[in-house]
């Protein structure tokens, strides 16, 4: 689309190339602008322009004072990793002690670009507010340049993203084996930022798939401590890329190094130590990476269909027995999904149609349907199975829309945690919206069937749940702070009503509660002993099996927290003359962001306390029975110094004897397994009734 002397507005973006994995540079020359708009009452303006990716400031051309056809000639050059954002050009009048003026924008869509040379490249400048208005344009030269390697020069390049989804065959969706890496630290990096340091994280990219590490705060020698998997869909291995950089706030991340690990150099089933140097830069990665066997992953039709075959259920049921408990610890189950049919769905095109495809994702496996083509009631009739390598994870179910030269349209998505499946009931679920706050158009059919071995699934709660590989970055959103104060209002009102309830027996409201307490506090205060802390929570848990009426759903008073609306976008930050300014106003975002995160951790934690004493998770509720009889057994026969010392020992020689150990807290992990009053809205099954219109049944589950 883009040649010699070609245009590119803001207004549709041009057809897409089929976009590469991999690092590129990216050389922009800032030329010229030609007929810019008026913005001062001298019938001149003094243009200057930003480029932004991905929302983040990559640079800022000088100030060109009283002229419509200003000539920078400045250069700019910008690592990527990816060419699915578009250039962001915005150009603006200077205008000292005000906010500045705006004079129109484009993007440039990188994808469309040819590679490997110089390309002239006109931007018609628009208003989004104004599109018939002629703002003028800038001239680039622009030159995009892949950073190729020589191991992925002589492997044969990998599936494009850009290919149909209905072309995907079956066998390219199922993996054929899994990569373990455990993201230990790095070595003497190099500092990026003024301050003589960095805040380094990590990208790793295999084929499609990628996953980013935490941010590490101000040091050359970061301790990530992480541990994810990404999955193998080449018989050879695949090559894994690794880049690190530096976090920026308000401006584009700082590239630092990036090296490449070639899988098929690596023996399986054995885990590496790998010390990987950085190309381009000093430093160093360390890795732990081991490569196994694929777990059962399947795709077929109804008419071949693992559990209903009697044997293979058989072989099943005895893989995950009671026998096996021990073995192979992360395989804790499969869960077989029938996709039958969905119903009432949303047109997306304008025939009044959609092509409807089904996504299904647990955790981080993903596989999905082939394409309906023009229909609002399609049936896939397929069969997914998954292995379970977390019985509390959440099955996603998500509807698309097929469109042949853009991304797919959302018509719906469904959630189901797994531990709330019925084997061998076909069952209907009302389409969500993204934010699963309330119901969008349709609904769809599915029986699902879970086998899996109770112990290893009690094991692996108090391990670390697994991460998404790509999560999106928090934003300020006036809505989600508020709603996470009350959350954690709410949280502080419980205490403290149990406080004034504690205070009411000390001032003898009532006589008779007065005195059953009086008679109970000297009873245990004088036979207490420490076995009776957990034995305490042990019977609040037994008697809110009993007597609880909130075991099979949350606090009605939940609901008043949210207002079944999509959460408006962040506004764009308004653009300011002083670099100092901008600073200090993405510093106190980033304050907004982590007050904002804290109160959802609070009042997250909160909750799933709460939840776990009120049987919201009856697995969950059972698990913290065992481990509170546990305890109790333990400090009634033992003596509590020779428990401390127990601790401490293993506390003090844990590094000792595994030095590349991932550390983790067993009772966090198993909090993070119970869901929050949000989770539990979230999750909430809508009714399917047969009888009703879609229209009227979105009507009644929205009532």
């Amino acid at each position: 689309m883009l040649g010699m002397g070609a245009s590119c507005s803001s207004a549709v973006p041009p057809e897409r190339a089929a976009p590469s994995s991999g690092m590129y540079k990216l050389e922009i020359e800032l030329k010229r602008g030609h007929n810019l708009a008026v913005r001062d009452r001298g019938g001149t303006s003094d243009p200057y322009v930003k480029f932004k990716l991905g929302g983040k400031e990559v640079f800022r051309s000088k100030t060109i004072h009283k002229n419509l056809n200003p000539v920078w000639e400045e250069k700019t050059t910008l690592t990527l990793d990816s060419l699915s954002e578009p250039l962001y050009a915005k150009v603006f009048d200077y205008d000292f002690g005000l906010q500045d003026d705006f004079m129109g924008s484009a993007f440039l869509y990188l994808e469309s670009l040819e590679q490997q040379r110089t390309i002239p490249v006109t931007l018609v400048l628009k208003d989004p507010q104004s599109p018939d208005e002629d703002l003028g344009s800038l001239e680039l030269a622009v030159t995009l340049t892949p950073k190729d390697s020589p191991i992925e020069e002589r492997r044969d390049s990998t599936n494009q993203q850009s290919i149909r989804l209905s072309e995907l065959h079956r066998k390219s969706q199922l993996w054929r084996g899994i990569v373990s890496i455990a993201l230990i630290e790095g070595r003497n990096l190099i500092p990026m930022d003024d301050n003589g340091l960095s805040d380094p994280y990590v990208k790793f990219r295999l084929g499609p798939q990628k996953y980013k590490s935490k941010t590490v705060p101000k040091t050359l020698s970061p301790q990530w401590r992480e541990q994810f998997d990404l999955h193998l869909y080449e018989e050879t291995g695949g090559v894994l890329e690794i880049t690190v950089w530096d976090r920026d706030t308000g401006r584009r991340d700082d590239f630092i190094g990036r090296c490449q690990l070639d899988l098929s150099t690596l023996s399986k089933e054995q885990t590496h130590h790998l010390e990987l140097p950085l190309e381009e830069s000093r430093g160093f990665v360390v890795l732990l990476v081991t490569l196994t066997a694929s777990a059962a992953v399947s795709i077929a039709d109804l008419s071949v269909t693992p559990l209903d075959d009697p044997q293979e259920r058989r072989e099943i049921l005895k893989r995950y027995g009671v026998l096996k408990s021990l073995s192979n610890l992360k395989d804790v189950g499969i869960v077989q999904v029938k996709v039958m049919r969905a119903e009432g769905l949303m047109a997306a095109d304008v025939n009044g149609k959609s092509d409807p495809f089904c996504v299904l994702e647990l955790n981080n496996d993903r596989l999905q349907t082939h394409t309906v083509y023009k229909n609002l009631n399609p049936e896939w009739n397929k069969v997914f199975t998954f292995n379970v390598k977390d019985i509390h994870s959440v099955l996603e179910v998500t509807v698309f829309d097929e469109d042949r030269d853009r991304s797919a349209d959302f018509l719906g998505k469904a959630v189901i945690p797994l531990l709330n499946i019925r084997n061998g009931e076909q069952k209907g679920y009302v389409l969500k919206n993204k934010e699963l706050t309330g119901p969008t158009k349709g609904a769809i059919y599915l029986e699902i069937d879970v086998i899996y071995n109770t112990v290893k699934a009690a094991l692996r709660t108090v391990v670390p749940a697994e991460q998404k590989y790509m999560e999106e970055e928090p934003k300020v959103s006036k809505q989600l702070l508020q709603q996470n104060f009350n959350r954690v209002k709410r949280c502080i009102m419980v205490l403290i009503s149990y406080g004034t309830y504690i205070n009411s027996c000390f001032e003898w409201e009532s006589a008779q509660r007065s005195i059953i307490s009086f008679v109970l506090f000297v009873v245990v205060v004088w036979n207490f002993e420490l076995y009776m802390l957990p034995l305490g929570l042990l019977l609040l848990l037994v008697w809110n099996y009993f007597f609880s009426s909130s075991r099979d759903m949350t606090d009605m008073s939940m609901e008043a927290m949210f207002e079944w609306e999509d959460e408006d976008e962040d506004k764009e930050d308004k653009d300011s003359e002083h670099k100092g300014f901008m600073n200090k106003l993405y510093a106190i975002q980033d304050v907004f962001i982590s007050v904002q995160s804290a109160l959802d951790d609070v009042a997250s934690y909160g909750e799933r306390m709460k939840n776990t004493v009120n049987w919201t998770v009856p697995f969950l509720s059972w698990l913290a029975i065992t481990a509170l009889c546990f305890a109790t057994f333990l400090l009634y026969l033992i003596p509590l110094r020779y428990l401390v010392l127990a601790w401490g020992v293993n506390k003090f020689t844990k590094k000792l004897r595994n030095p590349y150990a991932i550390d983790n807290n067993e009772l966090l992990d198993f909090l993070s397994r119970v869901p929050s009053d949000v989770q539990v809205m979230q999750y909430r099954e809508l009714r399917v009734d047969p009888g009703q219109s879609p229209s009227k049944r979105r009507r009644t589950n929205l009532s």
